[in-house]
This record gives structure tokens, C-alpha cells and sequence, in this order.
């Protein structure tokens, strides 16, 4: 028998993982349930961490890496609302003498208040592969945008990463606006399994969705051609939304893919996983949503789908396991939300 973690010809899902991500689906699949969300405030230990590195920019750094809240790059569009697998929102990186030892300290704070602690390790492990070895924010570069006492960001990037803190200044998005992570374990063209690769467990457990479907149902779920991976705007008409809808679910389907959510938002903080949990259940909960797995891009022709995504009205978590992994995450309780992604 498969057990309970593992497909076939595929590496263990690590089960501490597992096992967290049970005990939050309980939370995600009851959408009656009166809402108990604590999402993040300017007291939140990031945005309070974010605040005082602020107030230790001098003149000159501001004008480098401290914008209005609605700044707009002429590259870039709001550059606010800017998302990429791989990019630099500042010129300036954390770890070089732009910063004093101190702010580098600070910024790293911010760095560990937005993941859960479970997933520190999982990050800094990304973060060293994904630069080559070199030091915690060597290609890492964060931003302003506002002021702490008003509307306030600050977003993190780099390759394979972007992280906000805003503290609810965006009160309608999760994570205050779009994000992304991602992660290139021992290659850039991973093997079907992806071995070294911290975030394929998320893989592995949504795959393992796909056989307790019937026929009709995989058919349903089964589309050939991915999207372009940037491509998480949120559709005007949610009728347009592919794949298999939650509702054509059973129980026990519907159980796991709770498992998968929960799965989804465990590397996270609790503020932005109640968020996420909050913005769902204002746009109809999972039962408004669609699973898709994509044939294109399977790596090993192993019907182990590596580009999958959950999908619902102003819901979008994108995962494309082809040839790494970048995950694309814009959620909000505000369907005519803007977007500013690049593949």
C-alpha cells in the first residue's frame, strides 16, 4: 500500500508538515463557523519590526528605498502591486554597506516575523540555494511605501521571492497584496521528483487529490495547457474558471483538498493564514473554487502533476512545478483588484 505520504516513485512529504497541515484544514473546510481572523496590524511583530527600521533611515536612504504609497515605476507600473519570480524592487541589498549592521538586523527580523518558525529553516535553505551559497540577504532588497502612522509596506524580493508587511493598510488582500516563492533545489531542471525542494511536498499532498477522483471528475480537472505561470489576475466572470468545482465534490474529497489548503498557507504566519481564511469565506468559502491540474509541463510523464492551481473568485494559488518550483499567490476579499505580475 502507497502510505499515506508518499506516491508512487515520489520522495516522503516531510510529516511534521503533514500533520500541522491537518490540524489547520479543520479550520479552512467550515465556513459557517463565526470568524475568529486575527489578521496583521501595525502591531504585528513584522510591521512593528518594519517600522523601526524605518524610523532609522537617514535622508539619503529614503530617497533611495522609501516611496509614496501609491509610487508608480515607468518600468513598473504602482510599483506597490509589483510582483516577479526574480527581481529587485530596490538597487540596494540588504547585506552591503547601504545598510548598517543594525538595519541588516532589523530587516531580517521582518524576514522571520512574515514565516511560521516551522519554516524558517525551509526558507533559509531556499534563499541559500537559490543565490549560491552566498550569505542572508546577499540578493535580498526590501522597500517603503507610506508612513508607519498611516498607510505603511514593506515588501522583501529577490529570486524566488516577495514578501510584504503592510499591517492591514490593504484591508481587502491577503499578505497585502500579491506574493510569490519558489525554489530550485539542486537544478534549474529539477527530476520528477524534485529532490532537495522544499515547497514539493505541496505538490505531492494536492496530487494526491487526483486519484481519489472518479473519471468524470479527473476529466473535469485534467486541462492540457498551463497559463502563463504571472497569469493570477482575478477573472471578471468567475464562470470562466476551468477545472473541477469544490461542490461536484464529495466529503472526502472535499477533506482533502482542506488539507491541501491548510497545506498551502502552513509556511506563513498566523495573521496572514487567517487572512487568507477571512477573504475566502467573504467570496463563498472552497466551495466557490475549482482544482486544476495541468498535463503540460509534467515532468517524467508520470501523471504526477507538477502545475496545479486552486482557483476561485478573487482566489488565486498557482503552482508551477515545471522545471522548478514558482508559486503565485493573490488572494483578496475584492474580485476588481489590480495585479502587476511578471513571468
Amino acid at each position: 500500500m502507497t502510505p499515506l505520504n508518499r506516491l508512487p516513485g515520489q520522495a516522503n512529504c516531510d510529516r511534521r508538515g503533514f500533520l500541522a497541515a491537518a490540524a489547520l484544514a479543520a479550520s479552512v473546510l467550515t465556513a459557517s463557523r463565526p470568524l475568529l481572523a486575527a489578521p496583521p496590524t501595525m502591531k504585528s511583530g513584522a510591521e512593528e519590526a518594519a517600522a523601526r527600521l524605518f524610523r532609522t533611515l537617514s535622508p539619503e536612504q529614503k530617497r533611495t528605498i522609501a516611496f509614496s504609497w501609491d509610487h508608480q515605476d515607468k518600468d513598473r507600473g504602482l510599483l506597490r502591486t509589483f510582483v516577479s519570480n526574480n527581481w529587485q524592487v530596490t538597487p540596494a541589498h540588504i547585506r552591503s554597506d547601504f545598510y548598517s549592521a543594525a538595519q541588516q538586523t532589523l530587516a531580517r527580523e521582518v524576514f522571520e516575523q512574515l514565516v511560521a518558525p516551522s519554516w524558517l529553516p525551509k526558507f533559509l535553505q531556499q534563499l541559500k540555494d537559490d543565490t549560491e551559497g552566498k550569505p542572508w540577504g546577499n540578493e535580498l532588497s526590501l522597500a517603503f511605501f507610506g508612513e508607519p502612522q498611516d498607510k505603511f509596506q514593506m515588501v522583501l524580493t529577490g529570486r524566488h521571492l516577495t514578501l510584504r508587511a503592510d499591517g492591514g493598510s490593504l484591508p481587502q488582500a491577503a499578505f497585502g497584496g500579491p506574493i510569490f516563492y519558489g525554489h530550485a533545489g539542486q537544478s534549474f531542471n529539477e527530476k520528477a521528483d524534485h529532490p532537495g525542494n522544499v515547497f514539493w511536498s505541496q505538490a505531492l499532498l494536492a496530487n494526491r487529490l487526483f486519484p481519489m477522483l472518479t473519471q468524470d471528475q479527473q476529466k473535469e480537472a485534467l486541462v492540457a495547457k498551463a497559463p502563463a505561470e504571472a497569469a493570477v489576475s482575478f477573472r471578471k466572470d468567475k464562470a470562466e474558471i476551468p477545472g473541477l468545482a469544490v461542490t461536484d465534490m464529495t466529503a472526502a474529497q472535499k477533506n482533502h483538498l482542506g488539507l491541501v489548503l491548510a497545506n498551502l498557507m502552513e509556511p506563513f504566519r498566523t495573521e496572514d493564514r487567517d487572512k487568507v481564511r477571512a477573504c475566502l469565506e467573504k467570496r463563498g468559502g472552497l466551495d466557490a473554487c475549482r482544482i486544476i491540474f495541468y498535463q503540460s509541463g509534467d515532468i517524467g510523464n508520470d501523471r504526477v502533476w507538477d502545475n496545479w492551481r486552486l482557483e476561485g473568485p478573487a482566489f488565486v494559488w498557482h503552482f508551477r512545478g515545471s522545471p522548478h518550483v514558482h508559486v503565485w499567490v493573490n488572494i483578496s476579499e475584492d474580485p476588481l483588484q489590480a495585479l502587476n505580475a511578471r513571468g
